[in-house]
C-alpha cells in the first residue's frame, strides 16, 4: 500500500525581524524636538493661566500691597504715608488689641481641642457596622457644610440670646444667668459651642484614618487580654496619629481664622461689633473694626502680617513636635 507524502511549504524565519514599511524610524531632530516641547508648555501656561493670574491679582498682589501698607499710615482715602515701624509699636502698647490675642488663644485653645474630641469620639461610633450609618454620617457632617454660614451664626446668636432656648432651659434647672451673647464672660462660650457643633469635616478625615487600622492588631489584643481604653491608646491612637496631626494643624490654622461668627453673634457694626465689652473680640475682628471701621488700613495690614507670623510659628511648633507623637509606617 503506498503512502502519498506531501510537502508543507516553507515557513518564513520567525526570528528575522522585518523593517517598517516606510523604512526604518528616524530620530526626531532637536530641533524639531524643541518646538514640540515649547508647544506642549504653551498649551500647559494657557490652561494655567486663569490661576496664575487669580493668584497674581487676588492673591500675591494684595499680599505685597499690604506688606506695603503695614508701614504706612493708609486710611483708603489719602495716599499712603511711610511711618516704618509706627504700625507695630501701637498696636504693641495697645490694650485692646492684646485682649484680642488673649480672647483668639483662648478660643484656639479651649475650642479646638473640644472639636476634635467630639469629631474622634463620633467617628468611633460610626466606624462600627451599624444600621442606618450612611445617614448618620450625613446628618453629622452637615453642619461642617452650613457652619460658617452668616444665617447659621445669626440663628446661633438668636438662640443664646436673652428669653431664648438656652436661657430658659438654665431657668429649667435653676440657673439664672440670662443669656449668654449679652453676657461679656459667656459669649466666648457660645462661640466655642459654635465651632464644637461643626465637627463633621474632622469627623469624616478621623473615619478614614480609622478604617485604614488593620483589625489584625486588635484581634491579637484581645487574645492578650487588653480591654477597651487599652486597645485605644495602644493601637488606635498611634494608629491614627498622622490623621490626628492633620486634623490639629488645620483645625489650629482655622481657629485663628475665625471672623463670621464672632462678628455676627457678637452684634455686627457699631460699637459693640466685637461683642459687649469686647467679650467675643477675637484678632480678627478687632483687625476689621480698625481696618474698615476706624479707616486706618495700615494698622489693620500690620495685624495681619504679624497673625500670619503667629499662625507659621505655631505651625513650626506643630511639626517641630510631630516626631515625639506621630507613627507613620515603616518606610513611609
Amino acid at each position: 500500500m503506498g503512502m502519498t507524502v506531501t510537502h508543507a511549504p516553507a515557513t518564513e524565519d520567525l526570528t528575522k525581524v522585518s523593517e517598517p514599511r516606510h523604512g526604518p524610524v528616524k530620530p526626531e531632530r532637536p530641533a524639531a524636538l524643541k518646538r514640540r516641547v515649547r508647544r506642549e508648555n504653551l498649551a500647559g501656561y494657557l490652561f494655567m493661566s486663569p490661576w496664575i493670574a487669580g493668584f497674581l491679582l487676588l492673591t500675591a498682589g494684595p499680599m505685597i500691597a499690604s506688606l506695603y501698607f503695614a508701614f504706612t499710615d493708609y486710611n483708603l482715602f489719602d495716599a499712603p504715608r511711610w511711618i516704618g515701624l509706627d504700625n507695630f509699636s501701637e498696636m504693641f502698647g495697645d490694650p485692646r488689641w492684646r485682649h484680642s490675642v488673649q480672647v483668639t488663644l483662648w478660643y484656639v485653645v479651649v475650642g479646638t481641642p473640644l472639636k476634635l474630641l467630639a469629631a474622634l469620639g463620633v467617628a468611633l461610633l460610626l466606624a462600627q457596622k451599624r444600621r442606618g450609618q450612611a445617614f448618620y454620617r450625613a446628618a453629622f457632617y452637615a453642619p461642617s457644610l452650613i457652619g460658617a454660614s452668616v444665617s447659621v451664626a445669626i440663628v446661633w446668636k438668636a438662640i443664646f440670646s436673652d428669653d431664648a432656648i438656652v436661657d430658659r432651659t438654665q431657668k429649667i434647672f435653676g440657673i439664672d444667668v440670662g443669656g449668654w451673647t449679652g453676657d461679656p464672660d459667656l459669649i466666648i462660650y457660645s462661640l466655642v459651642a459654635l465651632t464644637v457643633w461643626q465637627f463633621g469635616a474632622p469627623m469624616v478625615i478621623f473615619l478614614a484614618g480609622l478604617k485604614q487600622v488593620p483589625r489584625e492588631l486588635y484581634e491579637a489584643a484581645e487574645v492578650d487580654g487588653a480591654g477597651r481604653f487599652r486597645r485605644f491608646w495602644n493601637i488606635t491612637l498611634p494608629m491614627i496619629s498622622p490623621v490626628l496631626f492633620f486634623n490639629v494643624l488645620l483645625e489650629t490654622i482655622h481657629s485663628f481664622q475665625i471672623f463670621s461668627s464672632a462678628y455676627i453673634v457678637g452684634g455686627g457694626a457699631g460699637g459693640n461689633a466685637c461683642g459687649p465689652a469686647d467679650g467675643s473680640m477675637v484678632y480678627t475682628c478687632y483687625l476689621y473694626v480698625q481696618g474698615f471701621e476706624n479707616s486706618r488700613m495700615g494698622l489693620a495690614s500690620a495685624m495681619a502680617w504679624m497673625l500670619l507670623v503667629a499662625v507659621a510659628l505655631v505651625t513650626a511648633v506643630l511639626f517641630w513636635s510631630q516626631k515625639r507623637w506621630v507613627h507613620y509606617e515603616e518606610g513611609a
